[in-house]
Parts: C-alpha cells; structure tokens; sequence
C-alpha cells in the first residue's frame, strides 16, 4: 500500500501573501481526524497552533532560532500531547482506496488508489471512513455451572430417549390389541377337525358327547377348559389336556385309567328279582375308582361298549367273596375296606408273583387269600410288608421241587406252608 506521510513544514523566506495561500492549502489537505476519547475541539486547536507556528517561522525566518530560544517546553508539551494521542489512537483493518487509517503511534496515512494517486476527501466522509474497534465483551461462568448445565442436556436427552421408547412400546401393544381383537371375533380358524388321542375304553360317540364342541366355534374361541371339565368327569379318564393345533384342528389327549380287578359285588334283593345271577363285575381301576359295571355280552349295553373293556375283563384278576352292601358307583372310590385290602395287596406285587394271582377272596383283611395260577393257595391277610412277604412265599415255592398246597404268611417272621 502506497502512502504519503504528513509532517510539519516551513514557509522561511514567503512573503505574506504566499505565506497565507500556503497556509489555506495545507488546511484544506491536512485530514481532519476523529480520535477515539479526544474531542473535536482539542483536535482543531492542535492542528490550528500547528500552523501558527509554521507561519510565524515564515514570517520571521527564525524558525530555527525561535524553536530553540523556547526548546525544551515547547517540545515537551508537543511530546506528551502526541503521545496522549497515540494511546487513544485503534489500528483499524484496510479500508478501501482513498480512505484516511488511523494506525498506532500517531501516524496518518492516506491510501492511494490503483494508479498511485492520492485522494483527499471531505473531512465529514474521512470521519465516516474511520473505524474504531470496540473492546471485545467478557463473560465469566462457574465450573459448577458447566457441569450442572451438560448435566440437565444429559438428562433431557435421557428423558427425551425414554419417552419415545415408551411411545413406540405402547403404538406396538395398541396395535397388537385391536389387531387380536380383530381377529379374535373374527371366523378365522374355524374348528373343522377334533382329533383325540389315547382313548381305548370309550367309544367315539362317547367322546364326541362328552367334548361337544359347538359348530363354529374357532380355535381362539373355543373354551378348552370347559371341554377338559366335561371330559374329565368319566370315570374312565384319569386326565385330559385340550389343544388347539392351527389352522382348524381341536386335539384332545387323554390319559385312561387301566382296570386292575373285577369285583364280583353280591346282587341285592331286587336285582336278583331279574336276573339269575348272584353277582355283578364291577371294574375297578388301581387308584380305588370304580369304573363301570360290565354288561352281559348278548345285552344292548354290550354294543355300546368298547371291545378293550372285555378283553382287559378277562384279564384281570377277580376278587370274590366281598361283603354284601358294598357300595359301588361309577367314578366313585371305594371305601369298602375288604377291597381296598385286597387291592392294596395286588398292586404292591413287583415280581412274577404278581401275574400268578388269579382270584382274590375278600372276605375281610385279616382273611385275605390269594389264589395262584398253578392252584397254590396264599394266605396273605393284611397289606403290611407286602414285598417281605412275596420274598418268602417265592422262597418256599423254590425249595419245595414237588410243589406246596398252601402257603401262610399272615406272620411273615413265622411263615407256615403244607406241601404236597
């Protein structure tokens, strides 16, 4: 950047006239400066007693003899003026060409524009043109307030985070719900097939009776606890589950009770009235249940029921002379003591013994005897130590080669037997 510097000069040797002229241009050529905290009138009064000064050495031609007859105070009050200037003087950035800086130490400078040429200006546009920086502002802030202020974004964006999972939670189970309900009262899934599992004394029609799933229903409809209920209540089911198999299936498994005897339970007056039997078989199950009455098989109830039941009737052993009275009921326990005795005796056998017993007579606990396959008669009375008993009764049979006739283990520690 070229500038021209401006710096006091002398006027020795004009006349008046010249003098005055000179004067007028450099008043005209001189910038007029706004400094910053520096009135306008200190200014104008400095650079007016500049010219004065100027002038008189022209005037006198003593410039040089005036300005050390009065040196040193002179000197020094233009010093400290200039440097009180100085201090209040900013450095401003470059302005555009022809414009008036103001810079650091005092200096006045004009910008010359691109073809190197020096411009004055008004000095209300040259006052305009002067930029002052102001002092930057500070702030100050606590370190406790800095942690405390990312402390609560933290805990905003925290909060901001959990809202919106909540909200997505809830739009998911909203949107499950009226879709569930939807489908739920709906037809679909439409039961079509029942399929049932692990039934071999009961009869299809008997199952379908006992289910009676109504038409229509589908699977998220259907009450499964109510079916189970309903199928639970036979004598013959020991325990059911219901499923639903999608699309269109009702699967029922059932669990059945297995016959374990057939009492033979003395008729009373009036069944003997119609009929030439003494007895009735009454199918009993291992937990104590009475399961069903065994029909004649020329009767009408004999074809409604199951072929299995009569094939595990002839398997099963039988238990005889039980007391008149006894009680029997379908799906009912037995409470009568002589067949639970003589139950208890035949389901704790553990060994071949027990698919050697044949008969069981029940006449009362004490008298409970038990016929075996081969024609051995066992004197077992009451269901203690059952299994030291059956030890003992296969020990005798084992030592006696030509076979025993009867066998008392009554008093297991003093076992009798007569042999044959």
């Amino acid at each position: 950047m070229s500038a021209r510097k401006i710096t006091p000069f002398s006027d020795a040797g004009l006349d008046a006239a010249a003098r005055r002229a000179r004067s007028s241009r450099l008043s005209a050529e001189i910038p007029e400066i706004d400094l910053v905290g520096t009135s306008r009138s200190s200014s104008n009064r400095s650079r007016a007693g500049f010219l004065d000064r100027g002038m008189s050495a022209g005037a006198g031609g003593r410039t040089n003899s005036r300005h050390d007859a009065n040196g040193g105070s002179r000197a020094a009050s233009r010093k400290a003026k200039s440097a009180r200037s100085e201090e209040r003087v900013r450095t401003t950035d470059k302005l555009p060409d022809g414009d008036v800086h103001a810079y650091a130490g005092g200096r006045y400078e004009e910008a010359s524009d691109r073809k190197g040429r020096s411009r004055t200006r008004s000095s209300r546009s040259r006052k305009a043109d002067v930029q002052v920086v102001a002092d930057p502002i500070y702030s100050s802030t606590r370190v406790g307030d800095l942690r405390n202020q990312s402390r609560q974004e933290r805990m905003a964006r925290s909060a901001r985070r959990y809202f919106v999972r909540i909200a997505l939670v809830l739009g998911i189970v909203a949107a499950l719900i009226i879709g569930g309900a939807v489908v739920y009262n709906s037809n679909l899934f439409t039961v079509e097939h029942v399929e049932v599992n692990g039934v071999e004394h009961l009869t299809s029609d008997e199952m379908a009776q006992m289910a009676n799933v109504p038409a229509g229903v589908t699977l998220l409809r259907v009450d499964t606890d109510a079916i189970a209920n309903r199928i639970r209540k036979n004598a013959w089911v020991q325990d059911v589950s219901v499923v639903p198999k999608f699309p269109d299936t009702l699967q029922i498994n059932v669990i059945e009770r297995k016959i374990t005897a057939i009492v033979e339970v003395p008729l009373g007056k009036a069944a003997k009235a119609t009929t030439t039997a003494t007895s009735k078989q009454w199918a009993i199950a291992e937990d104590h249940v009475w399961l069903m009455p065994i029909p004649e098989k020329d009767s009408e109830a004999a074809k409604t029921t199951s072929s299995k039941v009569y094939e595990d009737a002839e398997a099963a052993l039988h238990i005889t002379d039980v007391p008149y009275g006894t009680k029997t009921e379908i799906g009912a326990v037995c409470v009568d003591n002589n067949v639970n005795n003589a139950l208890d005796i035949v389901s704790g056998l553990t060994t071949e013994l027990a698919d050697m017993v044949v008969t069981v007579s029940a006449a009362g606990p004490v008298e409970t005897t038990l016929l075996l396959d081969n024609g051995v008669e066992i004197a077992f009375g009451k269901a203690e130590n059952v299994r030291d008993k059956e030890r003992v009764i296969l020990k005798i049979m084992e030592e006696n080669e030509n076979g025993v006739a009867y066998i008392n283990v009554r008093n297991v520690s003093n076992p009798t037997w007569r042999a044959i």
